[in-house]
């Protein structure tokens, strides 16, 4: 399972990273350290972590949050696979963003909760890119 750092958290979770580090002191989000001495998150507690966060309107400010080239980075919360079809959802910091595509699709991108991942908006069409 992928971690992340502190840093990388924050930028996932659209915060500061001394917000995301105020977060894991007071126990808000599991870390644990590398052998160089890092906090580090597991993603499935950052994926958790990033739906509590979005669910109860945690953020540094209340400024609309924006992406460029509608590209929003983020961390998979969910993955529902089926016979043909998939669900995929990410949390792109207070953005929960949802797309349907094939099975295959996620299966090629090997999509799993709490690794990063990229939802590109255009239109009505939401595409996955692993990052």
């Amino acid at each position: 399972m992928q971690s992340y750092t502190i840093g990388q958290a924050a930028r996932l979770l659209g915060v500061s990273p001394d917000t995301a580090r105020r977060w894991a002191d007071a126990g808000r989000v599991a870390t644990h350290r590398d052998e160089g001495g890092r906090r580090l998150i597991e993603g499935r507690d950052l994926a958790a972590f990033a739906i509590e966060v979005a669910s109860g309107g945690v953020g540094e400010d209340d400024s609309a949050h924006t992406s460029a080239r509608n590209a929003f980075p983020g961390i998979v919360t969910a993955v529902r696979i089926g016979d043909v079809a998939a669900q995929v959802e990410i949390q792109a910091g207070p953005h929960r963003l949802v797309s349907l595509l094939t099975r295959e699709a996620v299966e090629e991108l090997g999509l799993e909760v709490g690794m990063r991942a990229t939802a590109r908006v255009k239109s009505t069409n939401v595409h996955i890119d692993r990052t």
